[in-house]
């Protein structure tokens, strides 16, 4: 009896040993093919997330599309204050010249008169009444940035050149049309308002739409999508009726 029972024993053992190691084999596939599983989920959604399209061929947040920092925080009303002293500014600045039809000339100069007699009358009062006189720092405008901006105009200005020289030479309908429509609706808002309100309303777009984007860019990437599709299949039959038709000037190598 003791014997057979011994043998039972380590028959028993070695099952239950079996059984782990079958366990763990099975536990170790399972983990395996999860693992890949979410690997080829986490693919297809990076690939999903790919294929979204974005307005403008946007790939970046829109933070990063206005370079980041202080200009972003601004138009992107990441600091309230600021962004609501900068658009109050605009805003009694267009009240001024517009409304009232104060000049810029003369609030330049009652500015500076103001400015110019406060410090006047301060550093000469200071010696009466022993205390420290104010201090004014000396500005200058350093030549380095000067120099950047002047280059940076250059090169938007001969961007503009080009594109003008190469719609004039008849190589490119589309972006004819595309800028003579740009051009046609440009004077005609030009003729429902004047240059510094026009300025303004770009100013404040610039301070809303953005913000507004960001918030609700998926519908709005949608929707654009939509609307270019539709454009594309218009063009296609306005390009094979008429621009088609249309001769081109020859192609020049430059």
């Amino acid at each position: 009896m003791g014997e057979g029972e011994h043998q039972k024993e380590e028959h028993h053992h070695e099952e239950s040993l079996m059984e782990k190691i079958a366990d763990k084999i099975h536990g170790h596939d399972s983990s395996s093919s999860s693992d890949s599983d979410n690997e080829k989920s986490n693919d297809s959604s990076s690939s999903l997330k790919s294929k979204v399209y974005r307005l403008f061929g946007r790939e970046r947040p829109v933070y990063h599309v206005f370079g980041g920092g202080k200009p972003a925080d601004v138009f992107l009303w990441r600091n309230k204050k600021v962004s609501a002293g900068v658009l109050g500014v605009a805003t009694v600045m267009w009240v001024l010249f517009e409304l009232i039809e104060y000049h810029l000339l003369t609030l330049i100069c009652h500015v500076l008169i103001l400015a110019l007699a406060l410090l006047f009358l301060w550093s000469n009062a200071s010696t009466f009444i022993h205390k420290t006189s104010p201090h004014i720092p000396k500005l200058s405008i350093p030549e380095e940035h000067v120099l950047q901006v002047a280059d940076a105009l250059r090169i938007e200005i001969n961007g503009v050149l080009s594109v003008l020289h190469s719609i004039a030479s008849g190589r490119d309908p589309k972006k004819f049309l595309s800028v003579i429509a740009g051009l046609w609706v440009l004077s005609m808002v030009g003729n429902c308002c004047n240059f510094l309100t026009l300025f303004y309303i770009a100013f404040v777009l610039l301070h809303t739409v953005p913000v507004l984007y960001e918030k609700f860019d998926d519908k709005v990437d949608a929707f654009a999508e939509k609307a270019i599709i539709e454009f594309k299949k218009q063009y296609a039959v306005f390009d094979a009726k008429v621009l088609s038709k249309i001769p081109r000037g020859p192609l020049k190598r430059d």
